[in-house]
């Protein structure tokens, strides 16, 4: 019985690994929003290197949404690139000090419309650490380093207006459900649901052995 319950809880843990792991990306919150409706956007930055900090961090505006404005956080500078027409087209985050250690992450809040024909929102970031190397968060869904993703469903008029507050943007909820480390608890009842049935395969081989004897 030992043997089963030491496996059972090592399916546990990896599962649980599991989740920790997929969750440790640069993401921008939330996973949804509407067409035509302003929306406060959260970049989550997780330092991942087992030795190094995270320094910069650049995140590319797509054409899909006008960032308007940036919310400052301590400890930390930004500037902004803009085009031909002055919409903001990339916002850099440099550290004023070491930056994100590997047990810590880092939330950046930028608020702005979202186009009245936008479909999705595709979010390419640049992950600088302390050793210079740079992580390219560019890839497709699956990919080792994806790019996030907005879904923007169809506006109904009812967000034309200012849906959200410029000032204090970080007492905005999203739609993106989180941990109180910031990470993404949105698959946390599948986990709970594989773990329930760990155990339930338990209780079953336990109940034949018993029948057995």
């Amino acid at each position: 019985m030992k043997k089963i319950l030491t496996f059972a809880a090592s399916i546990a843990g990896a599962f649980f690994l599991f989740a920790s792991a997929a969750s440790a990306h640069v993401t921008v919150a939330p996973a949804e929003t509407t067409q035509g409706k302003y929306e406060v956007f959260t970049v989550k930055v997780p330092s991942e290197k087992e030795e190094v900090s995270t320094k910069k961090i650049e995140v590319t505006v797509p054409e899909e949404v006008n960032i308007s404005r940036i919310e400052p956080k301590a400890g930390w500078t930004y500037e902004v690139e803009k085009d031909a027409t002055e919409k903001i087209t990339k916002i850099i985050w440099t550290a004023e000090g070491d930056g994100l250690s590997p047990i810590e992450f880092g939330m950046f809040n930028m608020s702005g419309k979202v186009a009245d024909d936008a479909t999705e929102i595709v979010w390419k970031a640049y992950q600088t650490y302390t050793d210079g190397s740079v992580v390219e968060w560019v890839g497709a869904e699956g990919a080792d380093t994806p790019a996030s993703v907005t879904t923007v469903q169809p506006g109904d008029g009812s967000s034309a207006g200012h849906g959200v507050s410029h000032e204090g943007a970080s007492n905005v909820t999203s739609d993106q459900d989180e941990d109180e480390n910031g990470q993404d608890v949105s698959a946390t009842p599948l986990y709970l649901s594989i773990v329930a049935l760990s155990v339930a395969l338990i209780a079953l081989v336990l109940s034949l052995k018993k029948r057995r004897n």
